[in-house]
Formats: C-alpha cells, sequence, structure tokens
C-alpha cells in the first residue's frame, strides 16, 4: 500500500569508485548524498526500506576487484558510481510487495545509504519475526555468518562427537560460531587468530579448548602437531595460502575440509600457492568449497537450531560496531588488517 503523502528526504550513500588491486583505501569510496521520495510508484512490487545495521564481510574484497569470470560467477562486482551493496537489517518504510507491510523488519541485500529501494527475489531476503534477541544479530549470528558457521559445519563436514575440529580467523563472525557448534557436538576445538586479546576471547568467551596466535608461529606445521598430535578430523577453511598448506599435512584420513574463504590472499596481486595438495590424495580428505547462498532453504531449520541455545545463554556472540554511515568505509578495511574483534558492523540509525 502506497503512502498518501509523499515526502522526500537527504539519502546519505557510500559510492564506490573504482576496481581495487591490492589492500583497499578508504580513497576507494566516498560519501555523498542525494535524495528520494518515500513513497513508491503506485504499480511497484518493490519496498522502500530504511537501513538500521549494515554488515562487513570479507567476501565485499572480492566485490570490489575487476570483473573476472570465476568469481563474478559467484559475487558480482560492484558498478563504480554506485553505492556497494552488503547484508544489512532494515525496516519498511513502504510496500508495493504482498508480503511486506509498513513497519516490517528484515534482513538482506541492500545498498550501503540510508534508504533503499530493494526488489525481493527468491532468497534474497528474510523476514525478522523474532525480535526478542537484538535486531543487530540478523547481520551476524542470526544472519549470514551464522547460516555459514551452520551450513559448512553441519551439513559439509557432518562432524561428530569426539572429532579434533581446526578454526581458522576464529575470533570472526563466522569462526566463532563454528567453534562454540564444535563444543556443542562434543568436540575438541583448537582455534587460531592474530592477537593476544583474539586469543584469551576464543579460550575464555567462547569455551575453545585450546588457541593460539598464527603470527607468534614461525613453522605453523609444529604449532599444529602440538595441539593436534593425532592430527585434524575437521578444518573449517576462513584464510588459505600457508595456513590451508600446514593443515594439508596434519589431517586425519577421510579428513574433511569446509573451504569458507580465504582472506588471506583476497589483497595478494600474486595469490600464494599451496604445495600439500598430494595430501588429498593419500589420506582420501573431503575438500568442499561452498557459498552460504546454496543452503538458504534451511535457514528456517537453522533459527529452530540456533535460536533456543541464543535463549538460553549456551551460544556467545561478539559484535564490534562502529556508529554512522561514516564510520562504513574504516569498518570494511579494517577487516583486512584483523582490526575487529568478533563481528563488524556499523548502526545507520537504531530505528
Amino acid at each position: 500500500m502506497a503512502n498518501t503523502e509523499p515526502a522526500t528526504v537527504t539519502n546519505k550513500q557510500i559510492i564506490f569508485l573504482d576496481y581495487v588491486s591490492g589492500f583497499p583505501k578508504e580513497s576507494d569510496l566516498k560519501v555523498t548524498t542525494t535524495t528520494i521520495d518515500l513513497r513508491l510508484p503506485e504499480s511497484s512490487t518493490s519496498l522502500l526500506v530504511k537501513n538500521l545495521y549494515l554488515s562487513c564481510d570479507p567476501y565485499m574484497r572480492i566485490c570490489m576487484g575487476e570483473p573476472e569470470p570465476l568469481s563474478s560467477s559467484l559475487l558480482p562486482p560492484y558498478n563504480t558510481g554506485e553505492p556497494i551493496v552488503g547484508l544489512g537489517v532494515s525496516k519498511v518504510i513502504d510496500s508495493g510487495h504482498t508480503d511486506y507491510k509498513k513497519g516490517d523488519l528484515l534482513w538482506g541485500l541492500v545498498g550501503w545509504e540510508e534508504y533503499s529501494v530493494i526488489t525481493l527475489t527468491p532468497y534474497s531476503h528474510f523476514k525478522i519475526h523474532h525480535t526478542d534477541v537484538p535486531l543487530s544479530y540478523y547481520t551476524g549470528l542470526l544472519g549470514m555468518p551464522g547460516m555459514t558457521a551452520y551450513a559448512g559445519f553441519y551439513e559439509i563436514c557432518s562432524p561428530k562427537k569426539g572429532e579434533t575440529v581446526f578454526v581458522s580467523a576464529a575470533s570472526g563472525a563466522v569462526g566463532q560460531l563454528v567453534g562454540q557448534f564444535a563444543k556443542l557436538m562434543g568436540c575438541y576445538v583448537v582455534g587460531s587468530a592474530g592477537s593476544k586479546e583474539k586469543v584469551d576471547l576464543l579460550k575464555t568467551t567462547f569455551g575453545f579448548d585450546d588457541a593460539f596466535n598464527y603470527k607468534e608461529e614461525n613453522d605453523l606445521n609444529a604449532a599444529l602437531k602440538r595441539y593436534f598430535p593425532e592430527g585434524i578430523d575437521i578444518y573449517f577453511e576462513n584464510v588459505g595460502g600457508k595456513m590451508l598448506d600446514a593443515v594439508l599435512i596434519n589431517m586425519k584420513l577421510k579428513g574433511r575440509i569446509a573451504v569458507c574463504g580465504m582472506i588471506s590472499q583476497y589483497n595478494l596481486v600474486d595469490p600464494e600457492g599451496v604445495h600439500n595438495l598430494a595430501t588429498i590424495l593419500y589420506r582420501r580428505i573431503k575438500v568442499q568449497g561452498f557459498a552460504v547462498s546454496d543452503f538458504y532453504d534451511k535457514y528456517s531449520k537453522f533459527l529452530d537450531f540456533v535460536l533456543p541455545y541464543v535463549r538460553q545463554g549456551k551460544i556467545t556472540y561478539i559484535e564490534d560496531i562502529t556508529e554512522g554511515l561514516e564510520s562504513g568505509p574504516s569498518a570494511l578495511l579494517g577487516l583486512f588488517h584483523g582490526k575487529n574483534v568478533g563481528k563488524q558492523l556499523f548502526v545507520v540509525a537504531r530505528e
């Protein structure tokens, strides 16, 4: 139902200026202000939403690179001169869609701006029905990162009680959940992170059995042998490069690797090679890359699984929240330098 009173307001946006090689810089993005009509056309089937929380995620670096067929088939590149697109929590201001009304909350893909007009496609957006938990959780724990952890760990790795699990980038939006899911299964879990603060967080807050700072290890192979003398059953891969190489020769027979991301490689002009691939054959290791979108049909099943744990305080989630749309570029870029502690997001509006 369209609004009866037309209203035009300013709409602050974060514009993507040009394709990036190497580490992105704040100068690759620009904050600008335009206007938007808060009334949809009568014939519209879209939604006009006010964005409340916007998410910073490592995959966004891939979208900032020059278009190329391999990555573009999974993650379309950003359009230069337009707002960058990411996941966010939004409130419906006007609706031309029969499934939504003014005031409804949802999470999904939106522009980095104060207001967005979105066209709904299958699994692009999800209505928020549970508001007894923080809305910001739908950028992380109850959104894409949570679903990623669930799909990669349970659907791909098929864990069993007593198995050994290693998680890289373990204090991030996905890793912190994989570790906690593994502990709920009765597994032995070790995580790696890039600072003492993050390592302490893994052991004292998220309940990992152990953790180490990869920056302090001269020999990653030796480090993994120290924590996994009998080998690794499950590796949740978030970083790639040297860590993946070391993990491969420490995997057990018929181990499983869920390849979620490779953040160590996204900003390299020449990606690092992996030398121990033959181990996949010799130890019959299952290695599977995946996109969370392949599993969105299981989202309601995921919520049924995770919400009781959240409400009972059996799952902890740490967020790194900055204030204001203008804070978005530095928050996003901080991901690639390990500055975030937990799930990185920023507030556009509280309501």
